[in-house]
């Protein structure tokens, strides 16, 4: 059996985070727009499905139209089934990511990040599939004593953090 790999660069709005990940269910459309619509009141989002039996199609919901278009696109350009991109506009990965998680169809998450991304994607006569994912840049060096208190500050400016 041959197997080819790809690099999918995801496209996402700047500003936005996206969480890519995998799950078993059509059901996982619905789910997840309910978790967003519970979790953040005014949320703005696009999510996009891939389908990975049937009509193949890549299913959408969300509640701003450019980021569900940003979603559909990035299910498309990487093409493997059973995977979900849910592009996230006002809110963060954290605000969400445990309650993604516990979704019963959700399988696994393979980022959730406002970085650049690539998806290394693997083809074969079957189809495509998520092998891993690229989330960033190679670290630059080890954070000293001023770099770990900047990064305490940043931790506490944005509130997540108590003094």
């Amino acid at each position: 059996m041959d197997v080819q790999f790809e690099v999918v660069s995801l496209s996402v709005p700047e500003g936005a985070n996206i969480i890519v990940g995998q799950s078993h269910f059509i059901k996982t459309v619905e789910d997840l727009a309910e978790i967003m619509a519970a979790s953040v009141p005014g949320v703005k989002y696009g999510l996009a499905f891939n389908e990975a039996s049937g009509p193949c199609l890549v299913r959408t919901e969300g509640t701003d139209g450019d980021l569900v278009k940003a979603a559909q696109d990035c299910a498309l350009a990487v093409g493997a089934g059973h995977t979900f991109y849910l592009i996230l506009g006002n809110i963060f990965p954290i605000n969400v990511l445990d309650r993604i998680k516990a979704c019963p169809e959700v399988c696994g998450i393979y980022c959730a990040t406002a970085n650049p991304v690539q998806v290394v994607v693997a083809r074969t006569t079957l189809g495509r599939g998520i092998m891993g994912v690229i989330d960033g840049e190679p670290p630059k060096g080890v954070e000293g004593p001023a770099e770990k208190a900047e990064r305490k500050g940043l931790l506490r400016r944005f509130g997540y953090k108590f003094a």
